[in-house]
C-alpha cells in the first residue's frame, strides 16, 4: 500500500507515494480524466497498485570492534600507570567475568598474565637500550621496584637483570 486514504485522514510513505497520493485526491476530486492528464505531464503513472519493490538504502550498522586489540593498545601505553583487571574491563566495557572469557579466547592467558609478560618484555627493552638505573627501568615498566623486576624477569627470561643487560646490552 503506497498511501492511505481515511477518509478525513490522508498520509504517504514517501515522496512518490506522495505523488501516487496527489494523483489519487485528483482522480476522487476531479475525475479519472483529468488524474491521467496530469500523470502524463508527470511522466508518472496514474496508478501504481502498491506491489513493486521497495529500494531503500539499509546502510551497515556501525559494529564496535570487539576484539581486545584496542584495550592492549591501550594498555600498552600505560604500563607504567597501575593497571587491574576491573580497570582493564572498565576500558574495554565489560565485566572482569566477560575480560577474562575474551582474554582466555583470544590471547590463550589471563589478563594478569598478559599485564606481566608486556611489562617484562618493556623492561626488557629499556635493558637492551641501555638503561642502567634499574629502579628507572622497573617503574618505567610497571613493576614498581627493583626487587619485583628480578623475579618477573628472571621468572620469564631465566636471567637476573645484570645478566639480561650483559647479553641483549649494547655493547
Amino acid at each position: 500500500m503506497l498511501f492511505v486514504d481515511d477518509g478525513d485522514v490522508l498520509t504517504a510513505a514517501g515522496s512518490a507515494a506522495a505523488l501516487d497520493l496527489g494523483l489519487h485526491l485528483i482522480r476522487r476530486d476531479r475525475g479519472a480524466e483529468i488524474a491521467t492528464a496530469v500523470s502524463r505531464r508527470l511522466v508518472f503513472a496514474a496508478h501504481r497498485d502498491g506491489g513493486q519493490r521497495q529500494f531503500v538504502d539499509r546502510p551497515l550498522p556501525v559494529v564496535p570492534d570487539t576484539s581486545l586489540a584496542p584495550v592492549l593498545a591501550w594498555a600498552q601505553q600505560h604500563l607504567d600507570e597501575p593497571l587491574t583487571v576491573a580497570r582493564l574491563a572498565a576500558r574495554a566495557a565489560v565485566s572482569p567475568a566477560t575480560l577474562h572469557r575474551r582474554f582466555r579466547a583470544e590471547r590463550g592467558t589471563t589478563p594478569l598474565a598478559w599485564l606481566a609478560a608486556e611489562r617484562v618484555a618493556l623492561a626488557c627493552r629499556l635493558l637492551e637500550r641501555g638503561e642502567q638505573r634499574l629502579e628507572r627501568v622497573a617503574r618505567a615498566a610497571g613493576l614498581g621496584t627493583t626487587a619485583n623486576l628480578r623475579v618477573q624477569l628472571r621468572r620469564q627470561t631465566g636471567l637476573s637483570p645484570s645478566a639480561y643487560r650483559a647479553r641483549f646490552g649494547p655493547g
